[in-house]
């Protein structure tokens, strides 16, 4: 057995750094990612718009990636992708998804778990516009989640789409690239305690009222 796993059992980290109190909780879940987000971008914690994506196939077999969100609402959490993807043939048969910022700086993370919709074209458009060139010429240039013989292969379609664009002032967003909500029904805001006992505050959405829950940890 490895030094490493053999340390694994006694690798542990008091939770000292934070509280959340139901009296210190914004009024809204939106409200609250917000105060939250805006506390890990002032920390400098290494992108805090990642996210940990989990969804599931048809068959339910789970999956999970990281992604970045691309902004948040009352109406729920935005991210973008190839439409062809696995992530987004998975979201296309369940229509469900389930999210989590990981702000281990902080010791806190957050959970959205709910339904999921494509973004519009002129909210896809609003963001493709701020893309950079290279990442735009990327989207169009990969399969993404397809078997691709090596790297070369990729470099090569780049290389075809580059020749395509190369006159074009603009690139166009492609047909098959968009963006994705999840509509939450439930947003868990954890923040870790000594001894295990987290802090744990759901909103929980019944109809169009929410409620606000704490949960044992």
């Amino acid at each position: 057995m490895s030094e490493a796993n053999v340390a694994l059992p006694s690798m542990r980290v008091s939770y000292e750094a934070g509280a959340l109190d139901e009296s210190s909780l914004a009024a809204t879940w939106h409200e609250q990612l917000q105060l939250w987000f805006d506390e890990a971008v002032q920390a400098e914690l290494v992108e805090p718009n990642a996210m940990v994506l989990a969804t599931a196939n048809a068959e339910g077999i789970p999956s999970s990636r990281t992604v970045l969100c691309k902004g948040f609402d009352e109406r729920g959490v935005v991210f973008f992708t190839n439409y062809t993807s696995a992530k987004s043939h998975d979201l296309k048969s369940t229509r469900v998804a389930a999210a989590t910022f990981p702000w281990l700086g902080l010791q806190r993370q957050v959970n959205v778990r709910g339904t999921v919709e494509k973004v519009d074209a002129a909210e896809t458009a609003e963001y493709w516009g701020v893309r950079p060139r290279g990442s735009q010429l990327g989207a169009w240039a990969s399969p993404q989640s397809r078997v691709v013989a090596n790297r070369e292969a990729l470099k090569s379609s780049l290389n075809g789409i580059e020749r395509r664009f190369a006159d074009a002032e603009k690139v166009p967003v492609p047909p098959h690239w968009g963006g994705w909500r999840i509509r939450p029904d439930v947003v868990e805001f954890w923040q870790g305690r000594p001894d295990r006992l987290h802090d744990r505050l759901r909103f929980r959405r019944k109809d169009t009222t929410w409620t606000v829950e704490r949960l044992a940890p």
